[in-house]
C-alpha cells in the first residue's frame, strides 16, 4: 500500500533535507516532482493540484525558508497537508439506538466479507452485532454471508429462498434483531452499478426503509479514481456518512485513500488489508500519513501484536532465547505466532524505514512460501533434533533434506542461522541484554526492580533462513510495551 508513491516522495524529501538552505526555485523543482509521484499514484487531478499548491505555499513562507533545517519543515508541513487530506482525526461509527448500518457498493468490492469483518470488531468491543442478508440478486450470496457469519459465531436473519421484495426482507429482520437484543444491525445489501438506475432505485427505497445511522460504501481501492466517482454517485442516491476501503494490501498507489475523502467529504471510516476477517481495522489518517512518508506505523503494529499474541508464550520464548534453551520447537511456535499477525510484508511495512530495508532484502525475501519451506524442514527433524539442533549431523541433514523435500543447501542454512540467532540472543552484547531485561518483566511491563525498559529494539534478530527479521525477542518487547 503506498509503496511507489512513498519510494517517490523520499527521492524527493531526500534531497529537500540535504540541503542546507532552500530557494523558490528548489520548492518549485520539489512541488513539480511531488505532484508527478501523486499523478502516478492515481490520485485525482484536481485533488493533486489543490493538494500542491497549499503545500506551495505554506513552503515559501519565510519562517520555513530561513529556518536552519527547512527540508524537515517541509517534509512536516507535507505530513500535515496529508492528514487533512485524509480526514484528520479518525472519524467513529455512530452507533446510538437504533444503530443500523447499511453496507453499500459495487459488484465485487467486498461488502459481504467487509459486513463480516465489521460484525467481528463490533463483537470483540463487546457489543451485540447481527447481520442482515439483503442481497437478493447475487447467487449464493445469502449462503456467503450465513457461512461468514457462523465463522465469528454471529446471529444472521437469511431470508427464505426466492424472495424478491428487499424492502419487506428489511422489515421482518428489523423485528426479528430487536428478538435478538442487538445492538448493532448490520444490512448487506447487493452489488450494483452506478449507471443501474432501477438497482440504483431499490437501494434508496431499502434506505428510506431502515433509515440507516451510518450508510458505508465499501469501495476497491486498487479501482483508484474510479471509485471517486463510484462514491460520488452513492452519495448522491443515499447520503453516504463514510467509506471503507478494501484491498489496501494489494494496492501500490493509494490514489483512492487520497482522492476519496477530498472529493467526496466523507470520511474513510475503515480499511482491509487482508482476507482473514479480523484484517480490518480504523482508517486513522494521521497513522497512514506516517506510513506514506516512510515513518512506519508502530502504535498499528503494537495493537495488532497485543490482540493475537499469546503474551505468555511470547514471554516463556524470550526466557528461553536469553537463557540458550531455545529450540526449533520454539521457533515453530514464534512462525505459528507470525502467521497470526497476517502477511509478513504487511506487518513490516509498520516498521520505520521499510521501504528502504526492502530494497536490500533477495527477492523472495519476503515470500510466504519461504516460511512453509522452514516448517517443512522442521517437521522432518526427529523429536530429539528439535529439542536438541547440536545433535544434527551431516547425515541427519541429508535425511531432514530429502524427509523435506528441500536442498542440503537450504536444510544447512536454516540450521546454521539458528545456531547464529540463538547465540547472539542469550550473548553478552546488546541483544543478549535486551533478551534478559525482557525476561526480568513482570505482567506490567515493567522490570522486578521497578524500571520500565526504554525504547524499541533497534534492529529485530534475523528469523533463521535469512532475508527477513524475525521476533525472537522482537515480539515480546512490542506487546510488553502496549502494556506501559
Amino acid at each position: 500500500m503506498f509503496s511507489l508513491l512513498a519510494d517517490k516522495l523520499e527521492d524527493t524529501f531526500r534531497k529537500l533535507r540535504g540541503m542546507g538552505k532552500i530557494s523558490e526555485k528548489n520548492i518549485a523543482d520539489s512541488m513539480r516532482d511531488i505532484r508527478l509521484a501523486l499523478l502516478e499514484a492515481d490520485v485525482e487531478f484536481g485533488v493533486a493540484r489543490d493538494f500542491i499548491a497549499r503545500v506551495k505555499e505554506r513552503a515559501m513562507g519565510q519562517e520555513v525558508l530561513k529556518s536552519i533545517k527547512p527540508g524537515e519543515q517541509i517534509v512536516k508541513i507535507f505530513h500535515d497537508e496529508i492528514v487533512d487530506l485524509l480526514g484528520g482525526d479518525a472519524s467513529p461509527l455512530d452507533l446510538t439506538p437504533p444503530a443500523y448500518v447499511m453496507v453499500v457498493g459495487l459488484n465485487g468490492a467486498g461488502k459481504t466479507t467487509s459486513s463480516a469483518k465489521l460484525a467481528l470488531r463490533l463483537k470483540n468491543e463487546g457489543r451485540r452485532p447481527v447481520l442482515v442478508a439483503c442481497d437478493l440478486i447475487r447467487p449464493a450470496a445469502v449462503d456467503q454471508l450465513a457461512v461468514l457469519a457462523k465463522q465469528i459465531n454471529v446471529p444472521v436473519y437469511c431470508p427464505e429462498p426466492g424472495e424478491r421484495d428487499v424492502v419487506a426482507v428489511a422489515r421482518r429482520a428489523m423485528k426479528w434483531a430487536q428478538d435478538q437484543m442487538a445492538t448493532v444491525v448490520i444490512f448487506d445489501t447487493a452489488g450494483r452499478q452506478e449507471v443501474d438506475e432501477p438497482l440504483i432505485d431499490e437501494l434508496k427505497k431499502l434506505h428510506r426503509c431502515v433509515n440507516p445511522k451510518e450508510t458505508l460504501l465499501v469501495a476497491d481501492a486498487a479501482t483508484g479514481q474510479q471509485a471517486v466517482k463510484v462514491a460520488e454517485t452513492f452519495n448522491n442516491a443515499v447520503g453516504l456518512t463514510g467509506i471503507i476501503l478494501t484491498k489496501l494490501d494489494g494496492d501500490a498507489r493509494g490514489g483512492a485513500a487520497l482522492s476519496m475523502r477530498a472529493v467526496t467529504g466523507k470520511p474513510i471510516k475503515f480499511s482491509g488489508e487482508g482476507e482473514k476477517l479480523d484484517q480490518f481495522g480504523p482508517f486513522v489518517p494521521s497513522r497512514m500519513a506516517d506510513r506514506i512518508l516512510g515513518m512506519g506505523d508502530i502504535v498499528g503494529l503494537v495493537e495488532t501484536a497485543a490482540a493475537k499474541i499469546n503474551e505468555k508464550q511470547a514471554m516463556k520464548s524470550a526466557e528461553r532465547m536469553m537463557s540458550g534453551q531455545f529450540d526449533f520447537n520454539d521457533f515453530l511456535d514464534q512462525m505459528n505466532m507470525i502467521r497470526n499477525l497476517g502477511p509478513l510484508e504487511g506487518l513490516l511495512s509498520m516498521l520505520p524505514g521499510f521501504n528502504k530495508i526492502k530494497k536490500q532484502l533477495p527477492e523472495d525475501a519476503l515470500n510466504p512460501d519461504r516460511m512453509k519451506h522452514m516448517e517443512a524442514i522442521i517437521l522432518s527433524m526427529t523429536i530429539q533434533e528439535r529439542a536438541k539442533p547440536d545433535i544434527i549431523n551431516p547425515s541427519r541433514r541429508r535425511r531432514i533434506a530429502a524427509g523435506s523435500g528441500r536442498p542440503l543447501l537450504e536444510v544447512n542454512k536454516l540450521i546454521k542461522n539458528f545456531m547464529d540467532m540463538r547465540k547472539m540472543m542469550s550473548g553478552k552484547g546488546k541483544m543478549g541484554a535486551l533478551m534478559k531485561q525482557m525476561a526480568q518483566m513482570d505482567g506490567h511491563g515493567k522490570s522486578k526492580k521497578g524500571q520500565v525498559p526504554g525504547g524499541f529494539p533497534g534492529s529485530l534478530p534475523p528469523m533463521p533462513g535469512g532475508g527477513f527479521p524475525g521476533f525472537g525477542g522482537g515480539i515480546s518487547g512490542l506487546f510488553r510495551r502496549k502494556k506501559r
